[in-house]
């Protein structure tokens, strides 16, 4: 059965028109290891609010400038699936930072006890998450191999919700996709939304109740907005590390949208 599929402004292209087929993500820890053809990758560090915040950096090789992406993890912190994610965003052409939303806490690896780190990012402050991707933008800014105005966010589970947030209060933001997130906020903060978002969601998934609220609100306040959901697909389905979760069919095509979705937005006409 093909995604079910809806858009708040019917004049705009479907997504899917300029997708080319895309390798699956093959299910295994680490489907993309850094190779030095064509991607550098490792840890980053930056200034934050009184801290230096962690983070994950991969990038094209060459000079670019290359647009960026932010990376948000799920609420298992930043870990080996969602290095392996930015440095497959980083092959596809774009530099790619995944921010530690635990930095004070010594970061994700500081974390022994990884039953801990849901339960701590659950007690985390909103505006806490914002400020610290504030400062991964303006350090993405500074950084001479990034163009500072094509610069767009990607989110997953936990993180797909946080791109929802982050969304709303950075307006610089050119484009954002968020992955089965639940909405952190009142739907009316959606107003100061400036980003097209693309939200990609499992029909199994009881997060995918909260659409109708999501998809009303962007049509109120006239966003650029587009949905996919997946059927037969649940919670975390692009996560090739939960076997349980893990939908191949669903992933692959959800990827390939979401690069549709940031090329148009963050390459197109740059």
């Amino acid at each position: 059965m093909p995604p079910a599929r809806r858009r708040a402004d019917p004049r705009r292209p479907r997504a899917a028109t300029s997708i080319g087929a895309q390798p699956a993500p093959a299910p295994s820890p680490t489907t993309a290891l850094p190779d030095a053809s064509a991607v550098e990758a490792g840890p980053a560090q930056f200034p934050g609010q009184g801290v230096t915040l962690l983070g994950y950096l991969a990038r094209p090789q060459g000079s670019g400038p290359f647009p960026a992406l932010l990376v948000c993890h799920e609420n298992t912190g930043l870990v080996e699936h969602i290095k392996d994610v930015t440095r497959r965003l980083a092959g596809a052409g774009y530099v790619s930072l995944a921010v530690d939303l635990l930095s004070r806490e010594g970061g994700t690896e500081g974390i022994r006890d990884a039953a801990r780190v849901p339960g701590t990012l659950s007690n985390t402050p909103n505006d806490q998450f914002a400020q610290d991707f504030q400062d991964a933008l303006r350090y993405l800014q500074g950084q001479p191999y990034v163009r500072g105005d094509r610069v767009g966010m990607v989110g997953f589970c936990f993180g797909g919700g946080v791109t929802w947030l982050v969304a709303s209060r950075i307006p610089s933001l050119r484009a954002v996709v968020p992955f089965y997130g639940p909405l952190p906020m009142p739907a009316d903060e959606l107003r100061n939304v400036s980003a097209p978002v693309l939200a990609i969601y499992g029909e199994r998934d009881r997060l995918t109740a909260g659409i109708p609220t999501i998809e009303a609100a962007m049509g109120q306040y006239g966003k650029t907005f587009d949905k996919v959901v997946y059927a037969n697909a649940g919670h975390a389905f692009l996560n090739d590390t939960r076997s349980g979760s893990y939908n191949a069919e669903a992933a692959r095509d959800a990827w390939a949208r979401m690069l549709a979705w940031f090329d148009r937005y963050l390459k197109d006409g740059a």
